[in-house]
């Protein structure tokens, strides 16, 4: 029997919750466990890390520590309230319900433009790989190619989406995975043709805080958007077989995911090569790694894991930007249009998603020192806002459902509602710390600006609203 015919009140315009209304159900439960390890290993995590290793030194391992640890905090809120409430909104929806229809239209049209932004600098970031092997080929035109295969993927059945990213994930996972391994054999010194190197990097070359407090806060700074892409899992678990047993176990994990395939990482990689050394940053932190080791071909193997990564970045970021928009319109915040459904899917989302992304990629070569720069500062601190937006409304949902539904409370915050002030506390912090460096003061701004923008507009929009209604 079809469960794509009834409708959702979570994307409604009441703001209820269920699962989006027409949305298909074809994610497996093999599919959301993929995509929930897979969102946590990223190309931030593979090329960008190496910036923070060389600003914070070995003290990287803390500043990813800490930041996983907000992050835990982060998907533990969102799993309370997803698994509660599945919607294909997820947090907007969440916080449509707790605050009104201005916090949903802010949290949620600033996510679905850091999203399409995202999908073109995936997509510029996969097509210099791609002219590296074969020179002489425009970048633009393998940016389209991988445009158009995950446009047409996403604009397919869900289970596309889920296929694609299954094996993407298991890729991934299996080479993370490898990597420690091989770091952990090196370390202990029993990986062939290599020596131990126990705590000479670690303590060597200006000590394990190089930089002091200062480079920590960088590498802090760095470590906190590499763990992006967490959030997609929520929204997948609505078109999901078992909504919210599937989230709940997403969310269950996160803690070891977190802790294994960042921190762990980290650990490894300071520990086995000098913290500044410039191919950590010329090549990537892994690429080093394996260099130093004498693993043969292993820039062009990392290449292939990085491609990987980022297509996978590519189809995950436009199935979670389609679905949000489709969950916004649906909610009477967007043009109609936008969230039409054919065959359970909001092609029309699917496809100005993709259109939108593939034109911050012409503006990467048009105006590459102004309006790209422009678009790159203004999504610099939108994940911050989302996750503020998630805090703030687990503190307000958790009482509201003791109070009238305690049975949906399948997952719980730990130690509420201590933990989720110290969350917001953290985050507090962290725009604090974006203000005082000058590399992030602006991105601040601009991202500041732009969700300014979004809720004087959401909350006359909801001013007009309830004046039609009154």
């Amino acid at each position: 029997m079809s469960r794509t015919t009834a409708p959702a009140p979570a994307d409604r315009k009441d703001g209820a919750t269920a699962p989006a209304e027409g949305l298909s159900h074809g994610l497996k439960q093999r599919h959301l466990s993929m995509i929930a390890l897979g969102g946590v290993i990223g190309a931030g995590l593979f090329v960008g890390s190496g910036a923070g290793i060389a600003a914070a030194g070995p003290s990287i391992v803390i500043a990813y520590a800490i930041s996983g640890i907000l992050v835990m905090l982060v998907m533990r809120m969102l799993g309370e309230m997803s698994a509660a409430n599945p919607a294909s909104g997820s947090f907007s929806v969440h916080a449509e319900r707790a605050f009104g229809s201005w916090a949903g239209f802010t949290s949620g049209w600033a996510f679905w433009f850091l999203l399409c932004v995202a999908v073109g600098l995936e997509g510029i970031g996969a097509a210099k790989i791609m002219t590296g092997w074969f020179p002489g080929s425009p970048e633009w035109a393998w940016v389209a190619l991988f445009m158009v295969v995950f446009c047409v993927t996403n604009l397919a059945a869900v289970k596309n989406f889920g296929e694609f990213e299954f094996w993407f994930a298991a890729l991934k996972v299996g080479a993370i995975v490898l990597f420690l391994g091989i770091g952990v054999l090196a370390i202990v010194g029993v990986l062939p043709g290599t020596d131990a190197p126990g705590t000479a990097n670690l303590s060597g070359d200006g000590g394990f805080f190089p930089h002091g407090s200062e480079g920590l806060i960088v590498g802090l700074l760095a470590s906190v958007f590499a763990y992006g892409g967490l959030e997609t899992v929520t929204i997948a678990a609505a078109e999901s077989e078992h909504p919210v047993q599937g989230v709940a176990k997403a969310v269950r994990t996160a803690m070891w995911r977190i802790a294994l395939f960042y921190i762990g990482s980290m650990a490894v990689i300071v520990t086995l090569v000098p913290w500044d050394d410039k191919a950590v940053v010329e090549k990537g932190p892994y690429v080093a790694a394996l260099d130093h080791l004498g693993i043969p071909a292993a820039g062009q193997i990392m290449n292939v894991v990085v491609l990987v990564a980022l297509l996978s970045a590519m189809n995950a970021n436009i199935y979670g930007a389609s679905r949000m928009a489709g969950s916004l319109v649906a909610r009477g915040q967007g043009p109609k249009a936008l969230g039409k459904l054919y065959g359970g899917v909001p092609r029309p989302a699917v496809l100005v998603s993709c259109v939108v992304g593939f034109g911050c990629v012409l503006l990467s070569y048009w105006s590459p020192d102004k309006a790209f720069i422009w678009l790159l500062n203004t999504i610099g601190a939108i994940i911050l806002v989302v996750w503020f937006f998630i805090a703030a409304s687990q503190l307000v949902l958790r009482r509201r459902t003791e109070r009238e539904a305690p049975e949906k409370l399948v997952v719980r915050m730990w130690a509420f509602p201590v933990l989720t002030w110290v969350a917001l506390a953290g985050m507090a912090a962290i725009f604090f710390l974006m203000a005082r460096e000058e590399g992030t003061r602006v991105q601040l701004y601009w991202t500041g600006g732009l969700t300014l923008l979004l809720a004087v507009v959401g909350f006359v929009r909801q001013k007009a609203a309830s004046g039609r209604t009154s």
